[in-house]
Order: structure tokens, then sequence, then C-alpha cells
């Protein structure tokens, strides 16, 4: 209970606290004192973490909410601290995820007369939130929260944006908590699932494609049982990996950045495709090249929780409403006639396991031999995470997902995500590993993040992989300028020094034979690691290398 008058601060916090909040991410800021002074009376049931730039703490909030389901919160101050959290708030945009940013605001009686660090935060987010929002009488504080909550969650999930103006904060209300929430998954109708049901019997070549928000550990498990029941095969969206069992004879590889000449293939002479909260975007296309928009030659169903993903861009033959839990639910009586499309599936899942062949690496480090000793001993339920790079494809195309594994990764490319994302995934779940996979430029976007985790005691394991250049960029510039490299080496410092420094636990790898002792003594370190492997830059992608890229 609360006395019958608070600040709107502390209304704020109890109406976090009666939603379900239990972290909360941010930098604290001047034009929000009254939120971190309520914030001090919830210890033990609101924990606030304290970060060291507001992009990382965003991160970390968008990564509790793809994790948990439930929205992450993240606070900043105005101004800079709003404009560097707008990496965090686009990131969850493009990965569905939940997450409400709270920023501090200059008071309402300064408004419009750009006074120090003042913003417009609908003209500034407008384009990469759900919503945008700012609170500017106290008593509404229960009433435009609890929208916020909900707008976060509903139909496709992604970041919703409150404005506190510091007035408000410290304005005196009698007005009670709101609520808890509760937001309801849409299921598809009986004859969503009957015209469903036909459409796949009259398949030769299906592909179940998944991927979005909204996931729950049951409805994965569905996924599964109808996948394997009707031999169907099933690809993931670009960084939604974990959604299926990767070791199921159903589950036939990624459809994103890298994706393979015979899943490309797969996608094109489809005949039905039935797609799962997938945004049917770029990455899944091949930049729109696979499908014709706005007609595939196939049959599409398209299923999603949001009516406005539905003909976004492409016209379904079959548009449902739907949640992915509640499609599978739906569908757990169904029984369809598999032979039509049983060697389909079955060579498409021989050609996903024929591309984990090994190919000889330069240098003294071979990743393809790391990649299979961290498939052999990390838990069944480990958390992977990593930002955004040429490096991502180590953990994105020759990792195998199991069942209780997590992948939380960047839609939006966004570099530096890994180790914040990874710092969360630890304090959510402090007894699982938690392995974040870094480049040597993607790393040194977050790096002091290191202290975040120092202080709060969430402590990953951060395998950095070196090779002094921007790998990607590199990559591309030889691709179509050869030999004319500019702004993309990188003087490193000393990562085992700098880890040291923090308190994690740090070794250097320079070849193959030393990479496993080094990670038995990381997985055995509870003070967390860091591992840098040092790799040429020769090394550009796990298929090609930069001499290959010149020559074309």
């Amino acid at each position: 209970m609360m006395n019958s008058t608070a600040t709107g601060g502390q209304l704020l916090v109890k109406c976090l606290q009666s939603l379900g909040a239990q972290l909360c991410f941010g930098v604290p800021g001047e034009s929000y004192l009254a939120v971190l002074d309520a914030l001090h009376d919830a210890q033990g049931e609101l924990e606030f973490i304290g970060c060291r730039n507001e992009g990382g703490a965003a991160f970390m909030a968008e990564s509790y909410g793809k994790l948990t389901g439930n929205p992450g919160v993240c606070l900043v101050t105005r101004g800079p601290g709003a404009t560097n959290a707008s990496i965090g708030i686009h990131t969850a945009m493009q990965n569905s995820s939940p997450l409400l940013l709270l920023i501090g605001q200059v008071g309402t009686n300064m408004r419009g007369r750009e006074v120090f660090q003042e913003i417009d935060y609908r003209a500034y987010f407008g384009s990469i939130a759900k919503w945008v929002v700012e609170i500017d009488d106290a008593e509404r504080i229960p009433e435009l929260l609890a929208r916020a909550w909900s707008t976060a969650l509903s139909g496709r999930p992604g970041p919703v944006v409150v404005s506190l103006p510091e007035n408000m904060l410290i304005a005196i209300t009698g007005q009670k908590p709101c609520r808890p929430i509760v937001v309801p998954e849409p299921a598809p109708s009986h004859d969503d699932i009957v015209a469903l049901t036909d459409k796949l019997r009259g398949a030769q070549r299906p592909l179940l494609l998944v991927g979005g928000g909204r996931w729950k550990s049951a409805g994965q498990r569905l996924l599964k049982e109808f996948a394997e029941r009707h031999t169907l095969p099933v690809a993931s969206v670009f960084r939604f990996h974990d959604l299926l069992d990767n070791y199921s004879d159903s589950y036939v590889g990624d459809a994103g950045v890298g994706m393979s000449s015979a899943l490309k293939l797969m996608l094109a002479e489809a005949d039905v495709i039935l797609a799962v909260g997938v945004r049917m975007g770029e990455m899944t296309t091949a930049e729109y090249t696979l499908l014709e928009v706005p007609n595939p030659a196939c049959t599409l169903i398209h299923v999603h929780p949001s009516a406005e993903e539905l003909g976004k861009i492409y016209a379904p033959d079959l548009p449902i409403q739907a949640g992915p839990n509640q499609l599978f639910i739906s569908l757990k009586t169904v029984a369809i006639d598999t032979q039509p499309w049983k060697k389909w599936t079955q060579l498409a899942r021989q050609a996903y396991l024929d591309g984990f062949a090994a190919l000889v690496q330069p240098g003294a480090v071979d990743m393809f031999s790391v990649i299979n000793h961290l498939q052999e001993c990390l838990p069944s339920d480990a958390i992977i995470t990593h930002g955004a790079g040429n490096f991502t494809a180590w953990p994105d195309r020759f990792m195998k997902y199991g069942a209780d594994q997590r992948l939380l990764a960047p839609q939006s490319g966004a570099m530096g995500y890994g180790l914040p994302a990874a710092i969360a995934a630890k304090k959510v779940h402090p007894d699982k590993t938690v392995l974040c996979f870094a480049g040597d430029g993607d790393i040194q976007m977050n790096v002091q993040e290191l202290g975040t985790a120092m202080q709060v005691g969430a402590r990953p394991i951060i395998l950095i992989l070196n090779n002094s250049t921007y790998g990607t960029i590199r990559m591309h510039q030889e691709r179509h300028y050869p030999h004319r490299v500019i702004g993309t080496d990188i003087v490193n410092p000393d990562f085992v020094t700098l880890a040291r420094a923090y308190g994690f636990h740090a070794e250097r790898v320079v070849s193959t034979d030393e990479f496993v002792g080094a990670f038995e003594r990381a997985m055995a370190s509870p003070a967390g690691a860091v591992i840098e492997l040092v790799i040429p830059a020769e090394a550009s992608t796990p298929t090609l290398t930069l001499k290959q890229i010149q020559t074309g």
C-alpha cells in the first residue's frame, strides 16, 4: 500500500512494480532524480542496474525483453541520454522486443524554448518506436504507463518511449497505482485452421518460416511437435535460430544474412510458405528477389499477431491474425499426409548439415575447431549473445542451438549489442552459462559495460575475435574497391589487461591448441572471463579470404 499522497516519481515506480517490473537499466540523470529517489525505497523488489552508457543500458533492456517476454525498462536523462539510448530503441523495434524507455524531460513550464538538453521526443523517436507519449500530469501516470506497457506487449511487440517532465515527477498526487495488465494473444478461428490445413494438404514443396516476438517455450514445443509430425521443413528468419531445436530433422537453416544457396533455392521453389510471426523482410527474401512483391508465385499463408504486418509487403493468400503459441495450440489435432514432401524435407535437412563442413582457415587459430569444442561442452541451456560483424557467422551459421538454448542478437545489425545483452542475461539467469561472441571493433562500442558487469556481479564469458579490422566493411571495400583500404584498420588496446582491470579472468589465445584449456578455465572462473582469439584479417569470412574477395 502507498501513502494517500506521493510524488509523481513515487507513483511511477509503484506502477512499474504493479505491472511486474523487477529490473530496470539506466544511467542516472538529474532530470529524473525523483524517480531515482523512489527506486531507493523499492530496493529488493525493483532493482536499478546502473550502466556506463545509455546505449548499453538500452541494449540490456531490449535483451531482457527478448529473453523474458516482459518489457525491459530503461531509464535515461534528457537530451544526450535519450539520443544515446536510441540505438536500443531501433534494435527493439527490428527485433520485435517489448521495451519501455523512460526519459527525464525539461519542465512543462519551459517546453518549446530549446532549453538545456530539450528534445521533442515525439519527433525524434516517432519513426522507430511503437508509441511516444509525454506525461504532463502526475494524475495520469497510472493510465498512461499502463497503456505504454500494454502497447509494448500487444500485437507486434516493440519499444514505447515515455517522456517525464521534471516538475510532473515532483508534483504531489493522490492517485493509486495501476493494476497488473493481461495482454491477450489473438487466436486463429476455426475457419482459419481449416483453410490453412487445406492449403498445406495441396502442397508438394512446403516451407515453414518462423520468427518474431511473443513466443513462449510451450509454443516452441508445439511448433516442434507439429513440424516433426508432418515432416515439415522449418527455417528460422534472421537471428531467430533458437525458435526450433536445430537438432530436429525438420530444421533446415536460417533465412538471413549469408543464407545458404540451398535455402535460397528452397524459398524460391516452395509452393506453399507458412510464415509465422515474421516480417517478411529483405534478409529473409534476399532483398525481395526470392519472392516477387507483392504477389509471390507460391501460396503464402502469413500468420502474425499484428494486423499491420499482414499485407504490409506481401499480399498473403491466407492472412491470419494470431499469435504463434495460439496457432500451434490450434494445430495440435491436425493431421496431414506428409508423403508428397517427405523427400523435399530430407534433402533440405541434408543440405543444412552439409553446410557445416570445415574449411581450411588462414592463421593459427582454427575457428571451426573452436566452434566444435563449444558445441561439445556448452550446457544444454546456455545463452549465446553477439553484436554485429563478420565474426557473427560463427555463432549464426556454424553453431546448432538445442531446444533449451537461447540466442540474443540484433536484427538491426547494431554493433556493441553482445556484451550488454550477455550482462542482462546473466542478471536474469545467474546460474546459466552466458557466452558472448564479439569482434574487436564490436566489443569497443560498449566495452565500458564490463564495469557494470563487475559492479552488479553479472559476469558472462566473452570471446573477442581480434583481427584488427572492421571485418565486414573491409570485406565490402575489397569486393568493390580492391586494395583501396581506408578507415577499417584498428589499433586495439591490450584486451587481456583491460579485462583484468575490470576484475575478469582473461587470456589470449594465439593457436588452436590453446583454446580448450583457456575455455575450461573460463568456465571455472567465478569472475567471468574474456578470451581474446587472435586471428588474421585475411580470414575475412569462414568461406573466403581477403585475397579471394579481391580477385572475385
